[in-house]
């Protein structure tokens, strides 16, 4: 039977379904997350907050690419765990959890700037 993508499911062995399963939910909180920020970059800008416009709108733009970064972040740390896993390897470091970690920090440190410059 073939299954997608190849690249994963074509090496290695199959691992216990629960570690599978694990790694797909990971993968599916990982793109809620980028929904949320998404939709919190969109709150940002539409709701019009007492904030310098600037400040504001540069929050704004980071939280919507972040967000949309997350997606493709997401669908290649699925695949390196997975494989991993399939290959009885130790689980690779989440890069993408340093990368939000950034990305969380400068928008709080954007937004604080917008109120204090008003």
């Amino acid at each position: 039977m073939r299954r997608f993508p190849a690249s994963v499911y074509g090496i290695g062995e199959e691992p216990d379904p629960r570690f599978s399963l694990a790694n797909e939910r990971t993968f599916l909180a990982w793109t809620r997350t980028g929904l949320a920020l998404i939709a919190g970059g969109v709150a940002l800008e539409v709701l019009g907050l007492d904030l310098h416009a600037g400040f504001r709108l540069a929050a704004s733009l980071l939280l919507m690419l972040a967000g949309t970064a997350v997606a493709p972040l997401a669908w290649w740390e699925w695949m390196r765990a997975e494989r991993a896993l399939r290959e009885s390897r130790p689980l690779p470091g989440a890069l993408s959890a340093i990368v939000l970690a950034v990305v969380v920090t400068i928008v709080g440190l954007l937004v604080l700037a917008g109120v204090l410059w008003r």
